[in-house]
């Protein structure tokens, strides 16, 4: 069965390598949009403009279901896409309620686009899973270029990091997946001070919860 993924940039080939090795039997197609990346400085009118017609042409590939690997569009426009796209979408959206369910200090960072927090569907996360606690969001805006650069800014990173430490955050969310590609880095300047949360696992899950719903063709 082919399963597509999408996501802006490059942050998605990690979603769909974990997808691949958990999931070998299933044909993996992996789209992203490097003309317009990165998503989460845009508009949602943006986004949606761009993000549709790729999801579309996802579907006329002949992939059943799809994964939408990129934050900014899942927290930003996930429902409507559910109502144009006639294909079952897995949304990945920051891991707000674990790190609140896990925090021992009641601090928390999210390491997330603008886009994504400034969203409705974030909002809601965070009032409905972390009230009482303390919720930093620094500013990781040049982030997502960076990494589609390649070129990373090791000691800008690490002062973020030590910065969020240093304010008593045990949980670190990543809220977008190109932040995966730098999740060593991140875990090693936090140490032992706080643990990092990703959403790769928890989507794979939901992926394959999914696939055992959908018609299987004769």
């Amino acid at each position: 069965m082919k399963i597509g993924v999408f996501d802006s940039g490059a942050g998605g080939l990690s979603v769909a390598r974990a997808i691949q090795n958990s999931l070998p039997e299933h044909e993996i197609i992996f789209r992203n949009d490097e003309t317009h990346v990165p998503y989460g400085t845009r508009t949602v009118d943006e986004i949606n403009g761009f993000t549709e017609p790729i999801l579309r042409a996802m579907v006329d590939a002949g992939c059943r279901v799809i994964v939408v690997a990129c934050n900014s569009v899942t927290t930003n426009l996930i429902e409507g896409l559910r109502r144009q796209i006639p294909i079952p979408l897995v949304g990945m959206e920051p891991m707000v309620k674990p790190a609140a369910e896990t925090t021992i200090s009641k601090v928390i960072t999210v390491f997330a686009t603008p886009l994504t927090l400034t969203s409705q569907r974030y909002q809601w996360l965070k009032a409905n899973y972390a009230s009482g606690i303390t919720v930093l969001e620094p500013n990781c805006s040049d982030w997502t270029q960076m990494i589609e650069d390649n070129k990373l800014d090791r000691e800008k990173i690490g002062g973020t990091v030590e910065d969020i430490c240093s304010k008593g955050a045990d949980r670190i969310v990543l809220g977008c997946t190109h932040f995966h590609w730098i999740e060593e880095l991140i875990q090693q300047q936090a140490g032992d001070r706080a643990k990092v949360l990703q959403s790769e696992q928890p989507v794979i899950e939901q992926l394959k919860r999914v696939l055992t719903q959908l018609p299987q063709p004769h």
